[in-house]
């Protein structure tokens, strides 16, 4: 591992080594490991005061104090922040993600202050002057097998390290270590401590950063935390018809699916909003089966099938990510991809201008292109079959550019004003004259607005004939 550190993180380390010891900890050692570029760089440093700290820091730029007995100092370059914080102890006081008393303590040693972390992996330390790496824990050893393991009983005090652990292994491929799961086992009931900020701030992470999503369900799963999820535990053992799903039920689908979104180049090359859109969708996507699946006399014999988990879906997505704390904008795209995606399946081969303006409608806010990528995902989970998305995808996508709504939704080009325009006075009438001239604009009865203004004034006539 040879770290870069950035240029205006340098001199205030050495002018910091002047007065204590500072090391680079957690997951930014962890991420050089794992030859990634860290997000945030968290300095500990030892052997000092905290007013020593933070004179030392404030010469190089605005400081910023998060509470004292914490020992956080935050100084602001011009480019970047960073958490410079003296070592500390921690001790439960009451239940609850933040019943912590903290005390800053300078004096500690680097594997008692690391003692109090989550997992081993985290635990690391790298010293910047001599270049060495502090493991009290084995935390590289760990990392190496793609083991995610707890330190130590402190563990079992803040409940939300389970969730952690299913972002964290969705994030690094990794695998929880068994004694690590059955002490999450044991803490199954205080999951209703955490506020939902903090629940949907893990969820966010796993949405957003995994390579290999399906990992984080794996963690659910094995720490039975799945069943604080209904929604996702009730398709866990679902049957699939093995023709077309030979990999096995419906969650194992599920996480083959994901992970092949994350595969997906659209899906990498996004950002962070559409891919947590796209994730949570693909996630979501056959909830419905939960509800549908049966058992269906179909070509020659009995087949599992579900009818309908589509739209039967799109409810149980909505009620799923508002339990997580998902943004209700964000529900307001996920939601339709869950209830359309098996339109390409249902169009046929030639679908119609029609057809697709109308999917665009349904979709909005997400789009065609989102809707690509679920149904692409959803081809591709299906292992050892080869990832065949339906034939008609293609056509969908081809008619879409061609309408130019494969990335928004058709917009009504007949508004309230032109109903002005026109002599009515506003009113409750507006909203279905301008509904049935939108569905005329879907249809293809017309495509500009002046053609709208057409229909629109003989629509009046017919409504107001002459005489």
């Amino acid at each position: 591992m040879s770290p870069r550190l950035p240029a205006n993180l340098e001199p205030v380390l050495r002018a910091v080594r002047r007065v204590g010891t500072p090391y680079l900890v957690g997951g930014c050692v962890r991420d050089w490991l794992l030859g990634l570029e860290p997000h945030d760089m968290d300095i500990e440093v030892f052997g000092t005061g905290f007013d020593r700290l933070r004179e030392t820091l404030a010469r190089f730029g605005p400081t910023d104090v998060v509470g004292k007995s914490f020992g956080v100092v935050k100084l602001r370059l011009p480019d970047a922040e960073y958490d410079f914080a003296l070592p500390r102890r921690e001790r439960k006081t009451s239940s609850g993600h933040r019943g912590f008393a903290v005390e800053a303590d300078g004096g500690m040693t680097v594997e008692e202050a690391s003692s109090r972390r989550d997992f081993t992996i985290n635990a690391m330390a790298w010293d910047p002057e001599t270049g060495c790496i502090l493991d009290p824990h084995g935390g590289r050893a760990d990392l190496e097998k793609r083991i995610l393991r707890h330190i130590g009983p402190a563990f079992a005090e803040d409940p939300l390290r389970v969730l952690r652990a299913m972002q964290l292994a969705g994030r690094h491929d990794l695998r929880t270590a068994p004694e690590t799961a059955a002490l999450s086992r044991r803490i199954l009931d205080s999951f209703h401590e955490l506020p939902i900020e903090r629940i949907w701030a893990e969820w966010d992470k796993w949405a957003r950063l995994s390579t290999r999503p399906s990992r984080g369900l794996a963690v659910l799963r094995e720490t039975a935390w799945l069943g604080h999820f209904p929604e996702l535990a009730a398709i866990d053992g679902v049957p699939q018809e093995p023709e077309w799903h030979p990999e096995g039920d419906v969650l194992t689908h599920t996480g083959h699916a994901l992970d092949a979104l994350a595969g997906l180049p659209g899906w990498r090359e996004a950002g962070d909003h559409r891919r947590r859109v796209l994730m949570l969708a693909v996630l979501s996507h056959d909830l419905g089966k939960a509800t549908t699946t049966r058992q269906t006399f179909k070509h020659g014999r009995n087949r599992w099938t579900s009818p309908g988990h589509d739209r039967e879906g799109g409810p149980l997505a909505a009620v799923f990510l508002a339990s997580i704390g998902a943004p209700p904008a964000l529900r307001q795209e996920v939601v339709p991809l869950v209830e359309n995606h098996m339109f390409p399946l249902q169009v046929g081969e030639h679908p119609t201008a029609t057809a697709v303006r109308r999917l665009a409608a349904r979709l909005h806010p997400a789009t065609i292109g989102d809707l690509a990528l679920v149904v692409e995902a959803d081809a591709a989970g299906r292992p050892p079959l080869p990832p065949k998305p339906p034939s008609a995808l293609a056509a969908v996508i081809e008619t879409a550019r061609g309408l130019r709504v494969e990335s928004k939704a058709p917009r009504p080009l007949i508004l309230g004003r032109h109903l002005i325009a026109a002599g009515l006075s506003p009113g409750p009438h507006f909203k279905p004259l301008l509904n049935e001239l939108f569905e005329a604009q879907l249809e293809g009865d017309f495509s500009t607005e002046e053609e709208g203004l057409r229909l629109l004034r003989a629509k009046l006539a017919e409504k107001n004939p002459p005489g």
